[in-house]
């Protein structure tokens, strides 16, 4: 399956292993990240970026293609709506189908309130199902809420809005709690104690999973949840753009059929955002980790009703994405795998960095080996080793396959055998660290009645994440929001339904310059090739 070279370089790896499994590479001091993120992170690339031109984050920067979207008009202004012509009316509208709206559909639906999910997939076609390495949570002896706060504070650059991340780890034994009851198979010693792991940036193991399909089994479960409470559930229909009233509250949203191309009404007294992220952009032109429907909607259609955006200029690219073999290119490579033991290794089997270092600086080092001739050639760039043989090692026999059998069984289709063999990494889109800002009860601070969860939220983890802190967020904030939701339509009195606001927002990109045919939300990625 590997290439002459790639053998080549496999046996330089296989000879410092024994070197490397003594002395592991020390972290690097602060100043050495801040260096190596400078001149080698895609978010400190310039020509990555481009002014947003109007709206609440004018003259801020963002990525090229989500700057296009936000520089686009509202698909509606070619295509009226009758808005007096109502097809659903509920409490609740839960827009995305994903952990974080089904977390927050459930605590609405339990709370007494209409709820109604509307998703432009199926439930569960989501980044949360793609989800491999776990679930922090501070919830040992020798751990707390606040070692849990400084280790992801101190992750994300201090930028973190601290009454969002306090709630994150304040909430996460609990969050725990509620899956483990729901169902959810952790992995759990013999006496039923929940197993837990290291992951980069972490000073304690709090990483619960359940195997390598630890998303997978969480929305399996949430999924469940929803569906036996019989929560109606809008399959293959987008929103496509918010609706506000005559007192400028958020009112619904006018949904489109993906199947039929009808556009129908959702009324709504809240509204909860929870769309998830954007690899399916594809900045940059990385590849991504991300699911099929992950363009960035919520961001669209909460800035062009007025909510502002927080941190949206910055990315995570996951370090182990797969460089090779090519039909699994920038698919997700746990970070489970080097926290079992597993080392990154250059093509002369140099260890070059900690294996648990921050997911940013572990990215910026493999571009870095990769910018400077050490990395591995492949068929689509290069890549560096992850030397996965070391967890056979340190761990004993059956260690891959016990811990971490779809990433084991993926490989195996493809002829490699990651017992016996490394595998070739390089950074893949992963992560949305920016979105739309709210405040520590969920509510966007510029809409009434509009809350968001999930990816779609900005200030959660600041300008980077931790690894499995994303999983904890769509848990405990999909959750707040569908109480809060809940709580606040009892007191809801709607006005006149109107869409004002997207011929404002045309008028604003007519008087900057920008005036255009392009539409968005985009909805679905575009890989058609249309050759001549």
């Amino acid at each position: 399956m590997f290439t002459a070279d790639m053998l080549e370089s496999i046996k330089k790896v296989e000879a410092t292993r024994e070197e490397r499994m003594k002395t592991e590479p020390r972290r690097m001091t602060a100043e050495e990240k801040e260096t190596l993120l400078k001149e080698y992170h895609p978010d400190y690339r310039a020509d990555g970026f481009a002014e947003i031109k109007i709206g609440p984050n004018k003259g801020q920067k963002a990525p090229k293609e989500l700057t296009d979207l936000l520089h686009s008009n509202s698909r509606l202004l070619k295509t009226p709506v009758d808005l007096s012509k109502v097809d659903y009316e509920t409490d609740v509208l839960v827009i995305g189908g994903g952990g974080a709206g089904s977390s927050a559909a459930i605590e609405a639906n339990e709370a007494g309130a209409d709820v109604m999910i509307v998703t432009k997939l199926r439930i569960g076609d989501a980044n949360t199902m793609m989800a491999e390495g776990g679930i922090q949570a501070a919830d040992k002896e020798n751990d707390s809420p606040v070692q849990h706060y400084l280790d992801a504070f101190g992750g994300g650059h201090f930028a973190a809005r601290p009454e969002l991340l306090r709630r994150l780890v304040m909430e996460a034994p609990d969050a725990i709690r509620w899956l483990n009851d729901l169902g959810v198979m952790f992995d759990k010693e013999e006496d039923g104690r929940m197993v837990t792991t290291h992951g980069g940036g972490t000073s304690r193991k709090r990483m619960h999973a359940c195997k390598d399909y630890s998303g997978a089994e969480i929305m399996r479960n949430l999924r469940d949840e929803v569906l036996n409470r019989n929560i109606p559930v809008i399959e293959f229909t987008s929103a496509v753009e918010l609706i506000k009233d005559d007192k400028g509250q958020v009112a619904g949203a006018v949904l489109l059929n993906m199947e039929t191309g009808d556009y129908l009404v959702a009324k709504a007294k809240t509204v909860v955002i929870a769309t998830g992220g954007a690899g399916r952009l594809h900045y940059q032109n990385f590849p991504t980790s991300n699911h099929y429907g992950a363009t960035a909607d919520g961001l669209v259609l909460g800035y062009r009703c007025g909510a502002p955006l927080l941190y949206q200029d910055t990315i995570q690219y996951h370090p182990t994405g797969v460089a090779y073999p090519s039909q699994l290119f920038g698919a997700l490579v746990t970070e489970k795998v080097r926290s079992l033991g597993a080392m990154l290794v250059n093509k002369d089997g140099e260890a070059y960095a900690h294996p648990l270092e921050t997911r940013d600086v572990s990215a910026s080092a493999i571009i870095r080996e990769c910018a400077n001739g050490r990395g591995v050639d492949t068929p689509l760039g290069s890549g560096v080793w992850l030397d996965t043989p070391m967890i056979e090692i340190l761990g004993g026999e059956g260690t891959i396959e016990k811990r971490i059998p779809a990433m084991m069984r993926m490989y195996l289709n493809y002829g490699i055998d990651m017992r016996k063999e490394p595998i070739l990494v390089y950074p893949t889109l992963h992560y949305q660290n920016g979105g739309l800002e709210i405040g520590g009860d969920g509510f966007t601070k510029a809409i009434p009645n509009l809350l968001v969860a999930g990816e779609a939220v900005g200030g959660i983890h600041g300008r980077n994440r931790l690894m499995g802190n994303s999983l904890l967020d769509i848990i405990v904030f999909g959750r707040n929001a569908g109480k809060a939701a809940a709580a606040k339509a009892k007191s809801v009195e709607l006005g006149a339904m109107n869409l004002d606001h997207i011929v404002s927002y045309a008028k604003e990109l007519e008087e900057a310059g920008l005036a255009t045919d392009a539409v968005s939300p985009l909805l679905l990625p575009k890989y058609a090739r249309h050759e001549r």
